[in-house]
This record gives C-alpha cells, sequence and structure tokens, in this order.
C-alpha cells in the first residue's frame, strides 16, 4: 500500500497578477514569481525569480494552474519544478485573493501535483518522485507542503 513522505515546503513569492480577463477558455490570471525558499530534509534552497503560474478559472469556479519555476539548493544544484494543480473557489479564497489576505491548508480544495527535474546527479533521484501538494494563500505569496508517494 502506498504511503505519502514529506518532502518539503515551497514558498514562493508573487507579483501582483495580470489579469488577461475573460478569455474562450475561462478567465486567466498570470503570477510571476519574485522569489522563495524551499525547504525539507532532502531539498532544500531558494526559489528562482523565473517561475509563473498561467492560472485559468473556468465558469465552475476552479482554477487550474499550470506553475512552473526553478530552485536552486543550498549547494547550488538547479531544480526545474512543473506543476499542474487545481484550486476550488470559495468565499475564502475569493476574499483572500481580492484583499490580500490568507487561506490555511485545509480552507480550500488546492492541491498539486509537482514534478521534479534536475542533470545534477546529486539530486537525481528527484526525477523518479512522484508527489502531491496542499496549497495555501499568503499575502503576495502562496505556500505548499508537498509529500512524495512511497511503498509502504
Amino acid at each position: 500500500m502506498p504511503k505519502l513522505d514529506f518532502l518539503c515546503t515551497l514558498y514562493a513569492t508573487l507579483k501582483t497578477p495580470v489579469d488577461v480577463g475573460a478569455t474562450p477558455t475561462g478567465a486567466r490570471q498570470i503570477f510571476d514569481v519574485t522569489g522563495g525558499r524551499v525547504e525539507g530534509e532532502r531539498l532544500r534552497g531558494s526559489v528562482l525569480p523565473s517561475g509563473g503560474d498561467w492560472i485559468l478559472f473556468g465558469s465552475d469556479g476552479v482554477g487550474r494552474l499550470d506553475v512552473r519555476a526553478t530552485l536552486e539548493t543550498h549547494d547550488g544544484a538547479f531544480v526545474y519544478v512543473q506543476y499542474p494543480g487545481v484550486l476550488v473557489s470559495s468565499p475564502k479564497v475569493v476574499e483572500a485573493m481580492r484583499q490580500g489576505g490568507e487561506t490555511d491548508f485545509g480552507d480550500a480544495h488546492f492541491f498539486t501535483t509537482p514534478r521534479f527535474e534536475t542533470g545534477d546527479p546529486r539530486y537525481a533521484w528527484v526525477n523518479s518522485v512522484v508527489a502531491v501538494g496542499q496549497g495555501r494563500l499568503l499575502p503576495s505569496a502562496v505556500e505548499y507542503r508537498v509529500f512524495q508517494l512511497q511503498n509502504d
């Protein structure tokens, strides 16, 4: 039976979103990543200011995430992370997004499936990680608790 083991906390600071508006596929917002950190026993370092989230809110109230970011580990390796996910709109989510507030873990259905890539042999293990993340909104930031799926 598979189990989830804590991998890391990923915290990313964000610029004010670019509101593309109501497109034929939904309401598009683009959040540029300005920095952040990753904290875990095996994976820790910084989030580089080179990524973003191209989120699309559908008429069903579901935000579909399309996130890409680059991590630099504490010892100089670079790790690319990409993750789709969902953020289901709720009164707490709407208030946090409009007023720069925050949500707590579990306040919203906010989940991701991060995929990691690196060419650095010290971190080659991340290339085979299957992970899930639970998110929360913070003022001008987002935070995820990321768990690795493991064999029991």
